[in-house]
């Protein structure tokens, strides 16, 4: 029921930034968790960040510091702000949302940090 888009990703230099976001369509109920995960060829996919609908937040490790999670409740949307991008953290980036017993995935966009 519920369709998740991603927006955002694109191509940046090293130490560049990106925000990335998430709209969720048809939701009729709230949405209590929503996430992003990413993925590169060969390798599990990796949870990078989670925010509640209380607005309590998450990090990998390898994200702290440069990478944050934020919501809109009432437009069911999910922003990623992403500065002081490195090589690696070059991945296809996975919206994930939680509504209810419902769990749905967006299609994912591209991020590329090189130089």
């Amino acid at each position: 029921q519920v369709q998740l888009v991603e927006s955002g990703g694109g191509l940046v230099q090293p130490g560049g930034s990106l925000r990335l976001s998430c709209a969720a369509s048809r939701a009729s109920r709230i949405i209590s968790i929503m996430d992003w995960y990413r993925q590169t060829p060969g390798k599990e996919r990796e949870l990078v960040a989670t925010v509640t609908s209380s607005g309590n937040t998450n990090y990998a490790d390898s994200v702290k510091g440069r990478f944050a999670i934020s919501r809109d409740n009432g437009e069911n949307t999910v922003h990623l702000q992403m500065n002081s991008l490195k090589p690696e953290d070059t991945a296809v980036y996975y919206c994930h949302a939680i509504s209810g017993v419902r769990i749905y995935w967006g299609q994912g966009t591209q991020v590329t940090v090189s130089s």
